[in-house]
């Protein structure tokens, strides 16, 4: 069935994807054009998607942001699941009134667990790199990812992979299928505890976990097989990206990314054959949480533009804004492959600028070097929306210009 929607940040994160996804589903169940699934295909427990709908507020983190909308979410298996913070969001969504929420997800039985382990190993790293941070969320997504290639690439101790020694003899990763057999669970855990013990020392015990992830597998739907296939035979699906592709983890600025694929790829892999319309989310200015380049940066921007649902992190760092970069924008439009239409954030906002160019054209290495020390040329904003479809040839489909969801319209029939 065609009619499917990738929805990806074409920012540094933050671009208001939540929301976006939240107003293509309720938009498609008020035309009887009801979306089938939301489907997470990157990341893992450090999104952090704001849906407001009148009084009702959730920051979704694993859930799909359709959640509201009534639509069930399945995690792929590119997702990386935290059962502990999923069981902890599960009730903050049935305190807003949503009726059994575990009965609207399914996870793949492939996905990677992010154990505490996980989290106090990625945290000690950060800890240790002081004024160096890379800036990341300190939820374990790293070195979740990290630990997974070990086992996948055949590392053993005193190897280094993706710049990081390998100080232990790693065992394979616990996956979410893990969970319904404990004896499998056990060793994998056993392993993984062993492998960290000299940079975290002795953490949470296994038999606790055991227990805990062995409750957490008969609560959920897990599959396995081509769960998005049989999904997409049913229906449209929407494809929610986390983080931003300035972001990604290939064609991001290093070492400030994520361990994630944020482009569409995996999206597009999960699909098959099946087309999908890749919808590009932007704010109306640029935003940044934590370390890393920032060429239109502007703490006037900032003062401007107070942020209800972002604020500084422990490990991820103070929040940042700046005017809109159009030649970051078109580096992400092109990582992306191209996208076949905007959705466009914060129209409420006044009198913006947007960077045009820089100082110097983008060169083809060295980009995170390059990039904090550029001077970039400015003009007047009037007509974001306008401007943004007319520079990067592609339509404007859906625009928001407030937190809620009546503040969004979705202006193509062809997303319903």
């Amino acid at each position: 069935m065609d009619g499917h929607v990738i929805v990806v940040g074409l920012g540094f994160g933050d671009e208001g994807k939540g929301a976006v996804v939240d107003a293509l589903c309720h938009d498609a169940l008020l035309h009887d054009a009801p979306v089938t699934s939301v489907v997470r295909f990157n990341g893992g427990a450090q999104a952090a998607h704001n849906v407001v709908v009148g009084d009702r507020h959730h920051t979704f983190s694993q859930f799909g942001s359709g959640t509201l909308a009534g639509v069930p979410t399945h995690l792929s298996r590119h997702v990386l699941v935290e059962p502990i913070a999923l069981a902890t969001e599960s009730r903050e969504l049935a305190e807003l009134g949503v009726a059994d929420p575990l009965r609207l997800l399914s996870i793949d039985a492939d996905a990677l667990l992010t154990t505490p382990i996980h989290v106090a190993a990625n945290r000690a790293r950060e800890d240790a790199r002081g004024h160096a941070r890379h800036g990341s969320c300190g939820k374990g997504i790293g070195e979740t990812t990290w630990y997974g290639l070990l086992a996948a690439r055949g590392a053993a101790a005193g190897d280094v992979v993706e710049d990081q020694e390998v100080t232990g003899e790693p065992g394979p990763p616990p996956t979410v299928g893990d969970c319904a057999h404990p004896a499998v669970l056990r060793a994998k855990l056993d392993a993984l505890a062993r492998f960290y013990e000299p940079l975290i020392g002795a953490g949470r015990s296994v038999d606790d976990l055991v227990a805990l992830y062995r409750d957490f597998a008969g609560a959920v739907r897990v599959t396995t097989g081509d769960e998005v296939g049989r999904l997409a035979e049913h229906g449209r699906l929407v494809f929610e990206g986390a983080q931003g592709v300035l972001l990604d983890q290939w064609r991001g600025f290093h070492p400030h990314t994520t361990w994630s694929t944020v482009t569409p790829d995996n999206a597009r892999e999960l699909l098959g054959h099946r087309r999908a319309t890749v919808l590009g989310v932007t704010r109306t200015y640029q935003t940044r949480h934590g370390a890393g380049p920032f060429p239109t940066e502007d703490d006037r921007v900032l003062a401007r533009f107070p942020e209800r649902h972002n604020g500084t992190g422990e490990y991820q760092g103070a929040w940042r804004a700046g005017h809109l970069d159009a030649v970051l924008l078109r580096y992400a439009v092109d990582a992306c492959g191209g996208v076949d239409g905007l959705a466009v954030t914060h129209l409420d906002a006044p009198d913006l600028h947007v960077a045009t160019a820089y100082d110097a054209p983008l060169p083809t290495t060295d980009l995170t070097a390059f990039l904090d020390h550029r001077t970039p040329t400015l003009t007047a904003l009037p007509d974001p929306a306008t401007w943004l479809a007319d520079h990067l040839d592609v339509p404007v489909l859906v625009t928001g210009a407030g937190p809620d969801r009546a503040d969004y319209t979705v202006r193509a029939p062809a997303l319903r």
